[in-house]
């Protein structure tokens, strides 16, 4: 019964970065965790390591140890680029006990899952096994694999830290597209390959516009918290109406770049099996013509968050059909 309760617990936690109802000191360690590393958006990198890998399968020079490592390595940049945010915007006082991302979840800190010290050590032993991995890398496939490693990192620290703090000034957004997509999908193939080419990086920016648009959504739902802060993000910039607009139009690049890309032959033609997710943004689509509702819908466990979530139950169908197509594609090159 004990293991049953533990595995619902992990599981809840999984699916919506919050544990079960109930008092944090009744909290078992493994589900503490998945709640403060948010463990729950971790597919987002791993979807893009997945699409490295399918691109890279049959190319010459291919190694699937160091393919494997890498995207050992882009999930523990992700983690420990949560872990950071959350101790940079602590620390900086953007995090307080009524900003939604104390709302929307517990705040590692201001709920008292964890400890400053203990988070601080979090960052550490993740960043350390992230050099570690870096280390072997480089060894075996030279100074490239530095560059997008160093970029990433680089990208990731001034994202939410002083004294760039790139999403305060509208830099968030254009972050994380170069992020998710050349340089963690660019980066993973050049691990596993050791060269990589323009289809690569061209097959790596549909996926970005997905993860980008999930930013829009929720920076589009902090909107009325982050003005009064002088956190300008993309959408406090362009206004609600606009913000909303803009993250329409990226979920639908998303399927305009998989198309040019099945074009130029820079990823196979089963990945048009994205198409079976258009259902999916139709149905959120008239969503993003109004403003959110006032009251959450029942059950629904990441308010006041509304937007960041309708972009993610897309991003999470879109995504993993990219995948699908791109495994199918290689089944259909072996025929």
């Amino acid at each position: 019964m004990v293991l049953l309760s533990r595995l619902h617990s992990w599981g809840y936690a999984l699916r919506t970065i919050n544990p079960p109802p109930g008092p944090v000191d009744a909290i078992d360690l493994v589900t503490r965790w998945i709640v403060v590393s948010r463990a729950a958006v971790l597919p987002m990198t791993l979807v893009a390591g997945l699409v490295a890998a399918l691109l890279a399968v049959g190319r010459p020079g291919l190694d699937w140890r160091w393919l494997a490592l890498a995207i050992v390595g882009i999930t523990l940049a992700h983690l420990a680029n949560n872990l950071m945010n959350d101790l940079y915007d602590t620390r900086v006082g953007s995090d307080s006990v009524t900003y939604p991302r104390a709302l929307y979840a517990p705040h590692p800190i201001l709920a008292g899952l964890v400890t400053r010290r203990a988070l601080i050590t979090a960052v550490l032993v993740v960043n350390l096994a992230d050099l570690a991995i870096l280390v072997v890398l480089a060894a075996v496939r030279g100074w490239p694999v530095v560059a997008f490693a160093v970029a990433g990192f680089v990208l990731s620290v001034a994202y939410a830290a002083p004294p760039l703090r790139l999403k305060k000034h509208g830099l968030g957004e254009p972050d994380v597209l170069v992020v998710w997509g050349p340089l963690m999908v660019c980066g993973t193939y050049y691990s596993g390959v050791g060269n990589v080419g323009w289809p690569v990086l061209l097959a790596s920016l549909p996926y970005g516009l997905l993860c980008v648009a999930v930013l829009m959504g929720k920076h589009t739902d902090k909107i009325t918290h982050d003005e009064p802060l002088g956190i300008r993000t993309l959408p406090v910039i362009l206004g609600e109406r606009r913000a909303r607009a803009v993250t329409l139009g990226l979920m639908v690049g998303f399927y305009l770049l998989v198309g040019v890309s099945v074009l130029v032959g820079a990823m196979p033609w089963p990945a048009l099996l994205v198409l079976l997710a258009l259902p999916r943004l139709v149905k959120i689509w008239p969503h993003f013509r109004r403003r959110p509702p006032d009251e959450p819908p029942v059950g629904f466990p990441v308010w006041p968050l509304w937007y960041a979530a309708l972009t993610w139950l897309h991003t999470r169908q879109a995504g993993a059909l990219l995948v699908l197509g791109l495994a199918l594609g290689l089944f259909a090159r072996s025929m």
